[in-house]
């Protein structure tokens, strides 16, 4: 009994041990509105604690799972999942996921650069007040209408990615429009077709499959948030934030309000905004002028991609018109030879006919009839020949 209630604590330390080495850490980057950024390696938990997400969607962002562009609205986040930005922004921050990727690394530079533009703008407008008093007014209108963080968040993203794939748009047509060229040219020139020009081709065919492919998920999360005014409003998290702290309809400060006079003033102009955001929590024209925007250049993207598709196409068909001329060539000549081989067979006919080593008594003393008989059968085969080369040209099958 001593011996069993000795193994017990160690099964359970085991089994402790082995959950916190299955507990696997990935590395996040959290940047607030002041551009300060903080290095995280923790576990999706700690990540669903933080944000409040569900597993649901933060399985989106997971790199082995293959899930399409997406732009999520929930309760107090927006979940981000473009190509290799893997985002979740609320309104206080932004958490990114590989922040060491390459391709990841010019997109925390750029938060850290945006995101606290509007902090630099509160305290110019602060300094102008207490020169110009008068301006007060004008400086709440512009701080009630400034842009929200999450939106600045998410423009990054947007021009970080729409900017990505029209990068590497270019660099396939800059690969692309010179091997077609290329292609055809040698076609024309020497009437054959290089395999290594045939397989780099083919190489960039396929990459740019890919590549419309990619082009074409953006554009339809776009173009899908685009059409519900819903899944914007989804998005306005300051705005949710708001109206869950501030009490609609109150039009004064109420006593529960800190005693800093700048933390009060904003909060007095959120409440005076609260009632007007209770009626129009539908009002998305801001983030719609937003996803308009890098909408046109992701479709101005897929456009460049739609005509380049269409020049591989055009060449694809000049390869195949040249190379049934080529063919029709094959065949003319197959055909010239097998006429010339019908002639040559009717000599051969005639030849051995009258070789044949048979007493025939036509055969004496009619010498005079060779030289007939040879002019009559080179009039046949020219005849035949004619004939033939005539039904091929009425079929179609040589050119004129």
């Amino acid at each position: 009994m001593a011996r069993e209630a000795y193994l017990v604590p160690v099964l359970e330390a085991q089994v402790a041990t082995l959950k916190k080495k299955t507990a696997v850490t990935t590395s996040w980057i959290s940047i607030d509105a002041k551009g300060k950024s903080v290095i995280l390696d923790v576990d999706k938990y700690a990540i669903m604690r933080r944000v409040q997400v569900h597993a649901r969607d933060l399985r989106i962002l997971d790199p082995m799972l293959s899930y399409p562009s997406t732009i999520l609205g929930r309760e107090k986040v927006i979940v981000l999942n473009l190509e290799h930005i893997k985002a979740i922004i609320t309104a206080e921050e932004v958490l990114l996921r590989d922040p060491y990727d390459d391709n990841v690394i010019p997109i925390v530079a750029e938060l850290k650069r945006r995101l606290p533009q509007d902090n630099l703008t509160c305290q110019d407008q602060g300094e102008e007040e207490e020169e110009h008093p008068s301006a007060r007014n004008d400086m709440d209108t512009e701080e009630e209408n400034e842009f929200p963080f999450e939106f600045r968040a998410l423009e990054v993203a947007l021009e970080a990615i729409c900017s990505f794939l029209d990068a590497r748009t270019r660099e396939l047509e800059i690969d692309a429009y010179p091997a077609l060229d290329e292609l055809t040219s040698k076609l024309y020139l020497c009437g054959q077709i290089s395999s290594r020009n045939l397989d780099r081709v083919r190489k960039l065919k396929s990459a740019m499959t890919r590549l419309t492919n990619r082009v074409q998920k953006v554009r339809d999360e776009l173009e899908q948030l685009l059409d519900d005014d819903d899944d914007m409003a989804d998005l306005y998290l300051s705005r949710k934030l708001a109206g869950a702290c501030s009490p609609v309809g109150s039009f004064s400060v109420p006593s529960w309000y800190p005693p800093s006079p700048t933390i009060g003033s904003k909060i007095s102009r959120t409440s005076r905004a609260s009632a007007v955001t209770v009626e129009e929590d539908n009002d998305v024209e801001e983030l719609e002028m937003l996803l308009e925007a890098y909408f046109m250049q992701i479709d101005s993207t897929l456009n460049k991609l739609t005509t380049l598709r269409e020049y591989i196409d055009d060449t694809e068909d000049y390869i195949n018109i040249q190379l049934d001329n080529h063919r029709n060539q094959l065949i003319q000549l197959e055909l010239f030879v097998s006429s010339g081989t019908v002639c040559l067979s009717i000599y051969s006919l005639v030849a051995a006919i009258f070789g044949m080593n048979i007493p025939y008594t036509w055969k004496e003393g009619h010498e005079y009839m060779f030289k007939w008989v040879v002019i009559l059968t080179g009039l046949l085969c020219t005849s035949t020949f004619t004939s033939i080369v005539s039904y091929a040209r009425h079929k179609g099958l040589i050119g004129s």
